[in-house]
């Protein structure tokens, strides 16, 4: 299958079911998702494969059992490309536009291992210079944040602001003009490449130790 972008019908699905999010629609309107979301995605997957040990696309079902939000949709699509257990790149598309990027998600284990890491001087400075050139690139950091230092870590650590993270990734964003055609995938492959140093910093610092 090959990747020929997103349709403009892929964006408004979405913005209509931000407004629609209810069963009869869905099953309505469940040929649109098939065709001009899932199947991109699938593409874009294979295309993904060669650098991942998998490639997960989420389903676009919510889990609503522990939640007061009781719509049954997720109100965006999202696949993840992994490297390692919890490490890797990942794309959403939503009713605004489409966003790339990656880095490390875990339990408070990953948590430690990269606080650890941090700390240390070199693999810390090795993260900090990563992070800089990730920001003047454009990049924006995300991540779990605590509002001050974490127990037990020196409030006047040089690299406060990044022990403050529970888990760390970066992205950038994609206007909905810009993913219509096959240079999303140009894109893709260059936020990849971007993002292989902190990938990479995640693999020998965070990832659990066989």
């Amino acid at each position: 299958m090959v990747f020929a972008g997103f349709s403009p019908d892929a964006f408004a699905f979405y913005r209509e079911l931000e407004v629609h999010n209810e069963r009869p629609w869905w099953l309505d309107n469940k040929h649109r998702y098939e065709s001009q979301v899932k199947a991109p995605f699938e593409a874009l997957a294979e295309e993904l494969e060669p650098i991942a040990s998998t490639v997960k696309i989420y389903r676009p079902y919510r889990d609503v059992r522990f939640s007061h939000d009781k719509t049954p949709y997720k109100t965006r699509q999202g696949m993840f490309a992994q490297r390692a257990p919890g490490i890797g790149w990942y794309l959403n598309l939503d009713a605004t536009g489409v966003s790339m990027g990656g880095g490390f998600f875990g339990d408070a284990s990953f948590t430690k291992s990269y606080r650890a890491a941090v700390e240390a001087a070199a693999p810390g400075a090795e993260l900090e210079g990563i992070v800089a050139d990730l920001e003047e690139a454009g990049y924006t950091l995300g991540g779990e944040q605590v509002k001050t230092a974490p127990r037990g870590v020196d409030p006047q650590h040089p690299r406060i602001a990044l022990l403050r993270y529970r888990f760390l990734t970066a992205r950038r964003e994609l206007d909905e003009a810009d993913a219509y055609g096959p240079d999303l995938l140009d894109a893709l492959f260059d936020t990849v490449e971007h993002l292989q140093p902190l990938v990479g910093w995640a693999v020998a610092h965070v990832a659990p130790k066989r």
